[in-house]
């Protein structure tokens, strides 16, 4: 009965979670498409210039929010409610705080950024545009991210699905209307996409005004010594979002120097295509995280166990999935989003993405290491493992394969870090095993450490 029990709590959280997140991936996903209608290669190009500054203002979110809604989730499983309250308060201020930072730097000026970035005269224009625009909703994005988390963790997955999804629904709405009967172009897209964070907010409002644990937390006096606390937490959440940013930036730089604005164009198409896919192994991890967080909080051991078992199986069915579906429909996929219908821009993105997607049966379970390893505290496996995925191996393998490959060695290195990864991880797993084994023979008693255990 118990087992059934944690299944089905499983199968609420993660299922509702990887809805959301789905519908969240939705924002740069519908962006991709109607800026590919509306202003073809160029504005393709320009689009994937700007996604590395999003990623880092959405993992900016996700850093404090899953950091300080993680320690709300022990906390509260420990019966301290009054700590989880004032870590919610604390959170929230300092993200805006973070909020504040970005706005004051779009405000300054975006075109130097842009050509760092990668803009070149063709494209300068609308990636100064689209990136003005995002940096001024961005104290939005991140506390989007700080209340879905909170609000995910508090017990009510539901309602934080249902304000992604509105968020995300509204924002393709938005894209349509400000892009084609009111003709604003890049301005438009990225408008849409600021709105939709905000409209996600009001969703979610009555339940903050609700909960015993965050009603009025907002008045307490912030404790500021809890950040490393939460940034430790929240780390890995990060990393995996800010390596996206870096790992865009380096890769648009080394295909403009193997083809140009249209490898660009190409390589955008995959890359938002491939969000969406992060984005349900991500959902299937936030998902899992606040029962791991609670039973680890309880200290029940073995339902840390059967919810690894859970969540690998589930990752393993989503990239068959994935996969299936870019093997079957992958000529279908790419002509949706090359509006002009470019023929060097097909060929190269469906390449693409049939290399870039086996990578999938990969990464669920790298992700899911790196967030058992942060819901169970064990910060610096998550941390090793992040660093691993988001910058050691992935950026000299982009630089390496793509100089000697050309396109199919930039799709190649991320199957090729994935793979490698995975490898050490489970190297590291085997040893851990060894050393507990070689303890409990010497009669000494090994730490629990039921993520490292396995």
């Amino acid at each position: 009965m118990r087992s059934r029990h944690l299944f089905s709590r499983f199968a609420q959280y993660v299922s509702l979670n990887i809805l959301g997140m789905l519908g969240l991936s939705c924002y740069i996903l519908a962006d991709t498409f109607f800026v590919a209608k509306a202003l073809g290669a160029f504005g393709l190009a320009a689009l994937n210039f700007s996604i590395s500054i999003y990623s880092l203002i959405h993992g900016a979110g996700l850093l404090l929010g899953v950091g300080g809604a993680t320690r709300y989730r022990i906390h509260t499983a420990q019966k301290n409610i009054e700590m989880g309250r004032r870590g919610y308060g604390t959170t929230v201020k300092i993200g805006a705080l973070a909020g504040g930072a970005f706005l004051l730097l779009g405000l300054l000026g975006t075109s130097g950024l842009a050509r760092l970035l990668g803009a070149d005269a063709s494209t300068l224009p609308l990636t100064v545009t689209y990136l003005r625009t995002i940096f001024v909703f961005a104290p939005f994005f991140i506390l989007n991210n700080i209340l879905l988390a909170f609000v995910r963790n508090d017990g009510n997955p539901a309602l934080a699905m249902k304000a992604m999804l509105f968020g995300s629904f509204s924002n393709i709405l938005l894209d349509y209307l400000l892009m084609f009967p009111l003709n604003l172009g890049m301005f438009g897209a990225a408008f849409a996409t600021g709105l939709a964070p905000i409209l996600s907010i009001i969703v979610m409002v009555l339940h903050l005004r609700r909960s015993p644990g965050l009603r009025g937390s907002l008045n307490l006096a912030p404790q500021w010594k809890l950040l490393p606390d939460f940034l430790d937490l929240g780390m890995s959440s990060f990393i995996l979002e800010i390596s996206s940013a870096a790992v865009l930036m380096v890769t648009n730089r080394v295909i403009l120097k193997i083809s140009g604005n249209f490898g660009v164009a190409a390589y955008g198409i995959v890359a938002n295509l491939a969000l969406v896919g992060m984005a349900l192994f991500a959902g299937l991890a936030q998902g899992v995280q606040p029962l791991v967080s609670s039973a680890h909080g309880k200290k029940q051991n073995e339902e840390i166990r059967k919810l690894q078992r859970y969540a690998v199986a589930s990752a393993l069915l989503l990239s068959f999935v994935l996969f299936g579906i870019v093997l079957g429909y992958r000529e279908s996929i790419v002509e949706a989003f090359n509006g002009q219908g470019n023929a060097v821009v097909g060929q190269m993105a469906e390449e693409g993405l049939l290399l870039y997607f086996l990578g999938f049966f990969l990464v669920g379970y790298n992700i899911l290491e790196a967030t058992f390893a942060s819901a169970t505290e064990n910060t610096q496996e998550a941390f090793r493992i992040s660093l691993l995925r988001g910058f050691l191996f992935i950026l000299p393998l982009i630089l390496l394969l793509g100089r000697f490959y050309g396109m199919k060695g930039v799709w190649l290195s991320f199957i090729l870090t994935e793979a490698l990864v995975l490898l050490l991880t489970a190297e590291g797993k085997l040893r851990h095993r060894q050393s507990q084994k070689r303890g409990l023979v010497l009669g000494s008693s090994p730490v629990d450490e039921t993520w490292n255990g396995g």
